[in-house]
């Protein structure tokens, strides 16, 4: 895959501009008029009625076939109307979900200098990062992050990964292994619910050589959150995004028509996503939603999201059983290791890029 090389210019840490007491953002951080949160992030009201649908997975374990079918059908109404989805009971052990998020709390508050040794550029994004995007000159988003590949193996370096604090590489790949097998349940009822064979996804995603990697985001507190974003607004570029949200401050907010819904987090359970690459095999009958991070003058916040994506080398395309004369195709086919490196040159841009592979029927 060609790959730019380094960032067009200087890296600077958002939180070390947090933590130097500065009263007003720089310039590079403000965002354009019509793209800030409205209202303040610190006015709008937590207890919103509207929330994302949340859903207990347990019920797909049942005897009881008529729940099994209700939570099916549950799922089924969530992609199509949402895009998003909360799960509950969904067999991750909450002491690794929490000991996870912790260790890389702890992380982002180590010396500067040890953070830096696993700086980041544009070739892999994998490592020490703060900034998305290659473009000279672009609006930064306020947050951090720590980005590493997990699957497939050929990608995964522990090296890469933090050696402090000590616990964090064998957590990583612990929690590593139990979303994995969360994902693969999920792509068999994303399968079903759209009439495909249950194995239809994971196959086409590679069957065993599938992608996963995972995104640690960082987002200090800031002094202006109304003029800033924790992450611009965009779809996800593969195939699920299950996120680990922090308990303790809402920032996710998931576009609902005109309007941005603020999610509100429930305790131990993960935020589930649709990424472009499922809106492209499902010919659009599922939807990546654009989604966005407010940021936050009195509190920092970290969040977990794990990618579960297609093998880099395989073409998407909509699968031929949802191809009919009323529907043909909506997208040509694209290989994730193309499309992702369009993403990775513009940074975040709402849902530009999937509407740009419509096949021009």
């Amino acid at each position: 895959m060609n790959c730019i090389q380094t960032w067009p210019e200087p890296i600077v840490r958002v939180q070390s501009l947090s933590d130097s007491g500065i009263t007003a953002i720089p310039e590079r951080y403000i965002k354009r008029l019509s793209e800030r949160p409205s209202p303040s992030p610190l006015d709008s009201p937590a207890s919103d009625d509207i929330n994302i649908p949340v859903i207990d997975l347990s019920n797909l374990l049942s005897d009881d076939s008529s729940l099994r079918k209700e939570t099916m059908s549950l799922i089924s109404g969530a992609c199509r109307e949402w895009g998003f989805f909360q799960v509950v009971n969904h067999g991750v052990s909450h002491e690794l979900m929490r000991r996870t998020r912790e260790v890389w709390r702890e992380f982002f508050h180590l010396p500067v200098e040890e953070k830096q040794r696993y700086a980041n550029s544009p070739a892999t994004y994998e490592g020490y990062g703060s900034r998305l995007g290659v473009e000279k000159g672009m609006k930064l988003d306020w947050s951090d992050y720590f980005f590493l590949h997990l699957l497939p193996n050929s990608m995964r370096n522990q090296n890469k990964w933090p050696k402090l604090p000590p616990e964090c590489r064998e957590l990583v790949a612990q929690y590593g292994e139990e979303l994995v097998k969360l994902c693969g349940k999920l792509m068999k009822v994303f399968s079903t619910n759209l009439g495909l064979e249950q194995d239809y996804l994971q196959n086409s995603f590679g069957g065993e050589e599938i992608g996963a990697c995972l995104r640690v985001n960082f987002y200090p507190k800031c002094p202006q959150p109304d003029l800033a974003l924790g992450l611009s607004p965009h779809s996800d570029p593969g195939g699920m995004t299950l996120l680990l949200p922090d308990d303790n401050v809402s920032g996710l907010q998931v576009r609902r028509g005109d309007n941005w819904v603020t999610v509100k987090p429930i305790p131990n359970a993960f935020i589930v996503n649709i990424g472009d690459q499922i809106q492209v095999l499902s010919n659009a009958t599922y939807k990546s939603v654009e989604h966005r991070v407010i940021v936050n003058s009195a509190k920092e916040r970290v969040s977990l999201a794990f990618f579960y994506n297609p093998n880099g080398n395989i073409p998407i395309e909509p699968a031929k059983m949802l191809v009919t004369e009323e529907k043909p195709p909506l997208y040509k086919a694209m290989t994730f290791n193309e499309y992702r490196l369009f993403i990775r040159t513009r940074g975040p841009c709402g849902k530009s890029q999937v509407e740009s592979l419509k096949s021009p029927h």
